[in-house]
């Protein structure tokens, strides 16, 4: 019996010894619990609006601060007139529009009834049905306010439109992100793994004193990947164009453009996943670890990113899924072109670039 303990004993050193056993026991539940806890919620915070006042009343002004008291909205614009909204939404400076009507203070005290239009945008229905809901919520509050401190029977009807997604379809919303998720697994995960089959069989050294130098070994290992990952994004853009009805109302060669440098960050990627994996396992734990969840979560893809803590919102901003749903979103739904995207666009390029200059700098130390 001795001996058994004195064995058991010996595991638990062992395991203590070794900090990446202890992250996978106690970092990673730690790790998926507070992001699970923060993210998955069907609350809306702090979203950005604009206010479009033809009345500039006391009735209209006070309907804009109890929208923005409420702390579910932030005023983000003020605009001038109805084609400032959908330059708005394009520019993702807001995610809904309220539009006062001329006069909308006079007619609500002079005949009863006041109209107001609420605009969303679409492009993400679930966000868009519940702000929506929201502005209606606290257009009836205040309409019952102002009806029991006796100002009589008062109706503010407001009509809903939704912009770039009339129907709510949900698939506007899931195939960009599926696409993204899809494309950034296989893409970074076949590449890590490839390359971690030839360390451990031994193939690698053979490269890496080979007259090939560390740019063209990278290169020539993301080249086929490069080619069946492309294929594999017209794919999906076929399916939800014929299948799904998903429109492609930008330029096609963009969005074609922007899918290839996407897939060159994701191999990229998993060429520096390659770098510190020792084999195929420790590979793929790392791409399903360090990619599966963070896209789902973190990325916008399900849920949006203005609900999570500032952290996990500073944590998201390098997470390159995030930036590649907005470009497809931009120019699939919102027909924009590359002056709406040309800061995601940078952002992933400095992303692939970085991720290259890593890999072929630990390629070099190999060599050395």
């Amino acid at each position: 019996m001795n001996r058994f303990f004195a064995f058991v004993k010996k595991e638990f050193l062992h395991i203590f010894r070794d900090y990446r056993t202890m992250i996978i026991l106690f970092g990673m539940p730690i790790a998926q619990l507070l992001i699970f806890g923060f993210v998955i919620s069907n609350e809306i915070r702090d979203a950005h609006i604009a206010i479009l006042d033809h009345s500039k009343d006391e009735h209209t002004q006070k309907i804009t601060e109890k929208l923005v008291s409420s702390g579910y909205f932030i005023l983000s614009d003020e605009l001038k007139n109805e084609n400032e909204i959908d330059a708005c939404f394009r520019a993702g400076n807001a995610k809904l529009a309220l539009v006062f009507e001329p006069g909308f203070g006079r007619l609500l005290e002079k005949t009863g009834k006041a109209n107001l239009q609420i605009i969303a945008d679409a492009s993400d229905p679930n966000s868009a049905e519940m702000l929506s809901n929201y502005t209606q919520a606290i257009i009836s509050a205040y309409i019952k306010d102002l009806n029991m401190a006796g100002y009589g029977n008062k109706i503010i009807r407001a009509e809903t439109r939704m912009q770039f997604n009339p129907g709510l379809k949900g698939v506007f919303m899931f195939v960009p992100g599926t696409m993204a998720l899809i494309l950034m697994l296989i893409s970074a995960m076949m590449t890590s793994i490839t390359i971690a089959r030839e360390k451990e069989t031994g193939t690698m050294e053979v490269l890496l004193i080979s007259p090939l130098r560390p740019i063209q070994i990278i290169l020539g290992k993301v080249a086929p990947y490069l080619l069946l990952s492309f294929i594999n994004a017209i794919v999906i853009l076929a399916l939800g164009f014929f299948v799904f009805g998903l429109p492609i109302r930008g330029s096609l060669i963009l969005l074609l453009a922007e899918s290839m440098l996407f897939i060159l960050m994701a191999l990229s990627l998993g060429i520096l996943i390659s770098t510190v994996a020792k084999s195929q396992q420790v590979a793929m734990f790392i791409s399903m670890f360090a990619l599966l969840l963070p896209t789902m979560l973190l990325s916008g893809f399900i849920f949006p990113i203005e609900n999570m803590p500032v952290i996990l919102q500073y944590l998201s901003a390098i997470m390159p899924p995030r930036w590649f749903i907005v470009i497809i979103k931009n120019i699939m739904l919102k027909g924009t072109g590359f002056l709406f995207v040309w800061k995601e666009t940078l952002i992933l390029t400095l992303m692939a670039i970085a991720f290259v200059v890593v890999s072929v700098k630990k390629f070099k130390l190999r060599l050395e």
